[in-house]
């Protein structure tokens, strides 16, 4: 049975291997090049520098800025390749997952395996695991080697709880892959042939990922705040990546005045002009910058939670996958 599986899934694992091969040849140069200018303009010790304290003093973020902006403008355009990145566990779905039974049913060969004394149970095990031990390998590898080449631009104030920039680092996308093929060997049993069963997982993955991303994932813990002054010396510390969920400029008796926004008045005699203008809009003596923000700090628990999640999704998708089998003519 292992090797009738083998033989029907070669040409996946090889145009697999092939995928990653050529995946590899473009992330291994920019990667080292990314590294590689990132330590050595002396942005990796400016920007360590600045610790992991939600605050750092405005002098020393203004003298990490140049390098920074020098740094993203040289690899601007990498930033779209990452962006393609969050496609690959679909991709990964559609191709391995979704064929899987949906094939077998569409061409009839289903009946040849169960009349030669192999029960559905142990067929759709044998597929199953099969198919989701090389999955589980290719992801792993994804994620290593994505999350490796996204370090720089991540530390580079990118972050890592950016929409997207988050779903291609850390161990979510093993999650997010293994989810793809369970929705899309459930999708097999559905529909029992093969574009209709691509269809739904590409429909279904969207729609999860989406929900995941925008109703669920701010909400895995409590957010903080943070409050500083109109005119502090300090403000927010790029390099702690924190995530910012809202923000904007409270009065003294903290009530929010103006959403979306922020004060970096100079210190000092020459902070008069812009205090008066404050003042013009509400915000007094005591008013303060604010945000709500989840802590760069509680990354891999976010990973953690989000991993969890689909992980819990697959196993579900995967028994609901085998009790359709059983009903299968």
């Amino acid at each position: 049975m292992i090797w009738l599986t083998w033989k029907q899934h070669r040409k996946q694992a090889l145009f697999a291997v092939i995928g990653l091969a050529a995946l590899a040849a473009l992330m291994v140069p920019t990667g080292l090049r990314m590294h590689e200018v990132f330590d050595d303009s002396g942005l990796a010790s400016c920007l360590a520098k600045l610790g992991t304290d939600p605050l750092a003093a405005n002098a020393a973020v203004d003298s990490c800025n140049a390098l920074s902006t020098q740094f993203r403008n040289q690899f601007k355009s990498l930033s779209f390749v990452g962006i393609l990145f969050v496609i690959l566990p679909l991709l990964v779905g559609l191709f391995f997952g979704a064929p899987l039974i949906s094939r077998e049913v569409e061409h009839g060969t289903h009946r040849f395996v169960w009349t030669q004394g192999v029960g559905r149970l142990r067929w759709a095990l044998v597929k199953f695991g099969l198919v989701g031990a090389v999955t589980i390998l290719l992801a792993v590898l994804y994620a290593l080697g994505v999350s490796w080449w996204y370090a720089p631009m991540a530390a580079n104030g990118n972050g890592r709880f950016g929409y997207l920039w988050f779903d291609v680092q850390g161990i979510a996308p093993i999650g997010y892959t293994l989810f793809a093929v369970a929705l899309g060997i459930f999708a097999g049993t559905l529909s029992r042939r093969v574009l209709p069963a691509m269809a739904i997982t590409l429909a279904g993955f969207a729609v999860v990922r989406i929900a995941v991303e925008t109703l669920a994932r701010d909400h895995y813990m409590s957010a903080k705040t943070l409050t500083y002054g109109l005119a502090s010396t300090q403000g927010p510390n790029p390099a702690s990546h924190d995530w910012v969920l809202s923000q904007g400029l409270r009065d003294a008796d903290g009530k929010l005045v103006l959403e979306n926004a922020s004060v970096g008045c100079p210190p000092a005699t020459d902070a008069s002009s812009c205090m008066r203008e404050m003042a013009e809009r509400g915000l007094g003596p005591g008013s303060s910058n604010w945000q709500l923000y989840q802590p760069g700090d509680r990354f891999w628990a976010f990973q953690g939670i989000e991993t969890g999640i689909f992980l819990t999704l697959a196993v579900l998708l995967a028994l609901l996958a085998i009790r359709r089998i059983r009903h299968i003519a």
